[in-house]
């Protein structure tokens, strides 16, 4: 246990954060799983609509590396697009 006050506090601010990225990460993989597991290319389409705008939100705040984020977006552009052929 922290023996100094604003130790203390900074032990509860990283607690809530964590539990706030961890549930962020659980949404943004369920969004990326949506995307692979659409069956057209118009529920694809609208499931990556909302999986980027997550990946950037992710990346931005660096729950998820910026890298990471262009490289899932990227994937799934090329998976909608051989999903639409």
């Amino acid at each position: 246990m922290p023996n100094v006050k604003s130790a203390e506090k900074r032990m509860r601010t990283n607690e809530i954060r964590a539990d706030r990225n961890r549930a962020f990460r659980s949404r943004l993989r369920s969004a990326l799983k949506r995307v692979r597991t659409a069956a057209t290319a118009a529920d694809g389409t609208a499931a990556l609509r909302e999986a980027t705008s997550l990946l950037d939100r992710a990346a931005r705040k660096r729950i998820v590396h910026p890298n990471k984020a262009a490289r899932a977006k990227s994937r799934l552009n090329a998976f909608i697009g051989r999903l639409a052929a």
